[in-house]
């Protein structure tokens, strides 16, 4: 599986995005999928996942701003970003099972 994630971008604080992550290949065994996040000197941390099933697990600094959801026909996830700081600045991963898409910058400007 292939994963191409886009929709990063230097955006002010209040402001939203939103990512895309599309796959190629065979995703039928994949049970979860979801966004991850990474600032430098410090391990990649997860910020939503959704299981097969469509339960969705988000961070507790995202709850209420971020909206992650799944196009099973278009093999691709979102993330939407509502409200972002500038703490939310880093490069965003999407994750299909065990694969992981090139990182996507986003960046809050305060």
């Amino acid at each position: 599986v292939q994963l191409q994630a886009s929709g990063g971008g230097l955006v002010q604080a209040g402001g939203c995005l939103r990512l895309s992550c599309a796959a190629s290949g065979n995703i039928d065994s994949i049970i979860t999928l979801g966004w991850y996040r990474q600032v430098p000197g410090k391990d990649r941390e997860l910020v939503a996942s959704i299981t097969d099933s469509g339960a969705i697990n988000y961070a507790e600094s995202v709850k209420g701003r971020f909206t992650l959801s799944k196009d099973n026909a278009r093999k691709s996830t979102y993330l939407q970003m509502n409200n972002l700081k500038p703490e939310d600045t880093a490069v965003y991963y999407c994750r299909f099972g065990v694969s992981w898409g090139k990182g996507t910058q986003v960046t809050v400007s305060a």
